[in-house]
């Protein structure tokens, strides 16, 4: 009888053990949104007087439309990021629908309890070369270590020559459940 209690005992802590780990997920995306430089204008006229840029959290958009077809990701408590983005291009200008030749790194943003005041952290500032087809993974530990919890977090995907942001991750809820996820 105690051996059977023991190894009860013991399969429900592996259980539970095995549960916490493999839940360790900070932050998921799913989905992105391409930048469009400016977010609003003022004037009367066809061209505007002023225009706001689109800032997100304190970082600067790209000086011209980029799109993405898809983009996931995941973050750890640990830090560690897993982004697959397909088809991050230009949407606009000469270059429209090639990769201008860039190199893109991950930036997740942490709202801090103070209003307005955010914590970043990301992967290697280098980045990862985009593919021509504007295709890219990004698997890295990033730096500092995120906040935890990580309140209302964004994950932005940024230039590493400029550092401005290309893409943005859309978060992904627990209730969202879709064909992939039950595969």
């Amino acid at each position: 009888m105690k051996k059977l209690l023991a190894a009860s005992a013991l399969l429900i802590a592996g259980v539970l053990a095995s549960s916490v780990v493999a839940d360790d997920s900070l932050a998921r995306f799913k989905g992105g949104i391409g930048v469009l430089p400016v977010s609003s204008g003022v004037g009367t006229g066809a061209t505007a007087e002023v225009v706001n840029r689109n800032i997100v959290r304190g970082v600067q958009p790209a000086g011209q439309i980029w799109v993405i077809r898809r983009l996931e990701a995941e973050v750890s408590i640990s830090g560690q990021i897993l982004v697959e983005g397909k088809g991050l291009l230009l949407g606009g200008g000469n270059n429209i629908g090639f990769t201008g030749g860039q190199s893109v790194f991950a930036t997740l943003i942490c709202a801090a309890e103070e209003p307005n005041s955010f914590t970043q952290s990301s992967s290697n500032l280098a980045g990862v070369p985009l593919e021509a087809d504007g295709d890219f993974t990004i698997d890295d530990l990033l730096a500092p270590a995120p906040a935890f919890p990580c309140n209302n977090p964004v994950l932005l995907i940024r230039s590493a020559a400029s550092t401005s942001w290309f893409a943005a991750g859309i978060p992904k809820s627990e209730d969202d459940v879709d064909a992939d996820d039950e595969q």
